[in-house]
């Protein structure tokens, strides 16, 4: 099967063909799979070179000139290293652009941690007005890519991963998906978490939905799931532990309720080995997330 990024320059190049609104802003890393692409329209695919501030500042003057800019590089150096560039040039303003990132939270664990961003999307939260789809397959991953460059002047970051699960769902660039449905808890699924998420929930008597739209958070597919399943709600997500767990928290902020946020932890691991092993290490293994979300629900049963 091919990945995510597999998707991605065929997509955008075939984009680029159809509306001479698009541009794409490189940073080296990609650049062979739009060289095609680059030879047709040289003045709407740019590679800036290893220059990740200038990256996005190229794109937030192209986005005021009124062009659509797609931005891709690696998650670490699209989000965290030109942080300002996200925050000021594009947010302060108003500049729309779709940010495309690699590598996720450790999908090259031998490039080390400077290839990994499991803050990426809580780093993002800290800004106003970022759409954030977070794909769990390849086929959704064309889809949210066709979303987000047709999304207007919008801000977007649409992470990709090699970290996939077996089949693509109908999504839509919006709303959660109901997979399971139960009448013990709610389990949010976030993109490539969902099959070892089935996986651990396999026999629980939860509401399972899926994510691969997580800002804005769809709180009203929550409050409906939690009014026949219950409130106590677990979060599996790709990055950071607990990125979401604010926005649960807010959507059934008027009645009782737990939230569990499971994902990457916060200790680096120095020993980079596989992306398996990585998802051991933090407890996104199937194994581990049934002991972690049963336990939870659990101590929430009266006796």
């Amino acid at each position: 099967m091919d990945t995510m990024r597999d998707r991605f320059a065929p997509v955008v190049s075939q984009l680029l063909d159809e509306d001479p609104r698009i541009a794409v802003v490189l940073a080296e890393i990609g650049r062979d799979g739009f060289e095609a692409a680059r030879h047709r329209h040289p003045e709407r695919v740019i590679n800036i070179g290893i220059r990740e501030q200038l990256l996005v500042g190229a794109a937030a003057g192209l986005a005021l000139t009124g062009l659509r800019p797609v931005v891709h590089t690696f998650a670490s150096f699209l989000v965290e290293r030109p942080f300002e560039q996200v925050k000021l040039d594009l947010g302060h303003q108003g500049a729309g652009a779709v940010l495309v990132s690699a590598s996720a939270s450790f999908d090259w664990p031998a490039g080390g941690y400077t290839h990994m961003s499991p803050g990426d999307v809580a780093l993002l939260d800290t800004l106003d007005g970022w759409t954030v789809h977070v794909p769990g397959h390849p086929d959704e991953a064309e889809t949210l890519l066709r979303h987000a460059v047709a999304a207007g002047d919008d801000k977007v970051y649409v992470r990709l991963s090699v970290q996939a699960n077996a089949e693509g769902l109908p999504v839509d660039g919006a709303r959660f998906v109901t997979v399971r449905e139960g009448h013990a808890g709610v389990v949010v699924a976030v993109g490539p978490m969902l099959d070892a998420t089935l996986a651990a929930t396999e026999g629980l008597d939860v509401t399972v939905l899926y994510a691969t739209t997580v800002r804005p958070f769809d709180r009203a597919a929550l409050r409906r799931a939690t009014e026949a399943a219950g409130t106590d709600v677990v979060l599996v997500e790709p990055y950071l532990a607990d990125t979401s767990t604010a926005s649960a928290s807010g959507a059934l902020a008027d009645v009782r309720h737990r939230v569990l946020g499971l994902g990457v932890g916060r200790r680096e691991l120095r020993r980079y080995g596989r992306v398996d092993e990585h998802l051991t290490a933090h407890g996104l293994d199937a194994r581990s997330l049934r002991e972690r979300i049963d336990g939870f629900l659990r101590a929430g049963v009266s006796v």
